[in-house]
Formats: structure tokens, C-alpha cells, sequence
């Protein structure tokens, strides 16, 4: 059997949960997300999420998004803030 290798792009970012690390990992082309207690772990997740989003995808006959292109870029936005504001996540 033939198969291709889909390339999209994972995002991990770190994040504290009850004083622990914990990692994020989204693939925003798919909209698909899972996590792990390491960063290895959530690409093992996310991959496996992705695998099976694809197969749904495939069982109900709808188009699988196209691959990412290699020149994706992630930036930081820094977005100015009122000095004497003070919500609660900050």
C-alpha cells in the first residue's frame, strides 16, 4: 500500500497547572489540539489527534486541508496596555 506523509505544523507552549508544567500542542491548520506532561508526550498526542481527525475526515468524504507551507511564521504581538488597568490574569 502507498502512502503520502501530511506535514503540518505544531505550536507547543508551556503551561502551569496546579503548580506543575504542562505542554499544550495545536495544529492551527486542523484546529486540532491535545497536551502532555512533556513536550514529547504532546507531540505523540497531538499526532495521534491529528491521525484521527484525518480519518474522520476520510470516513465521512470530506477534503483534507492542505499541507502547511514551509515558510510559516510564528511572532509575538505586543500590544500596548493601560498602566492603571488591573484584571485579574495579569
Amino acid at each position: 500500500m502507498d502512502t503520502k506523509v501530511l506535514n503540518y505544523k505544531v505550536i507547543i507552549t508551556p503551561e502551569k497547572l496546579k503548580g506543575k508544567t504542562v505542554y499544550n500542542a495545536l495544529s492551527p491548520t486542523l484546529g486540532v489540539a491535545d497536551w502532555g506532561k512533556t513536550v514529547e508526550q504532546a507531540i505523540e498526542h497531538i499526532k495521534g489527534a491529528i491521525e484521527c481527525y484525518i480519518e474522520c475526515l476520510l470516513k465521512n468524504h470530506e477534503p483534507i486541508p492542505s499541507e502547511d507551507a514551509d515558510d510559516f511564521m510564528i511572532v509575538n504581538a505586543s500590544i500596548p496596555f493601560p498602566k492603571n488597568y488591573s484584571p485579574s490574569f495579569i
